[in-house]
């Protein structure tokens, strides 16, 4: 049966970043898949990762960038990029952006494996 998802849960993060989860763990109890609209300030980064998901990330305003082993990927506006599981990266938002991220399956905190 189709649902309809009122609103978004939004999820506490530090360094200003915003994410509004509609679909996955949180809003949804959903494993398979997670849909979130991000909002990241100009100079937010986060710790390297090595996710047990894939990651789909449509940029909608900005740019983000994603630290690889293979160098620096800049997705600007209007385009998309995919990180595949176990890949180990990092994302940043120089000047600010704001995206949305698909995960498959659903993102978790422990399932990120984000380095301290």
């Amino acid at each position: 049966m189709a649902e309809i998802i009122e609103a978004p849960v939004r999820i506490p993060v530090p360094g200003g970043k915003t994410i509004d989860e509609y679909v996955g763990h949180v809003a949804s109890g959903d494993s398979a898949v997670s849909i979130a609209h991000m909002r990241a300030p100009a100079g937010w980064d986060e710790p390297f990762q090595a996710p047990d998901f894939d990651e789909f990330t449509v940029v909608l305003e900005g740019a983000l960038v994603i630290d690889t082993p293979d160098g620096e990927i800049r997705v600007s506006a209007g385009q998309a990029v995919i990180t595949r599981a176990g890949e180990r990266i990092r994302y940043r938002t120089p000047e600010g952006a704001a995206y949305i991220a698909v995960c498959l399956p659903a993102f978790t905190p422990e399932t990120a494996h984000r380095e301290e």
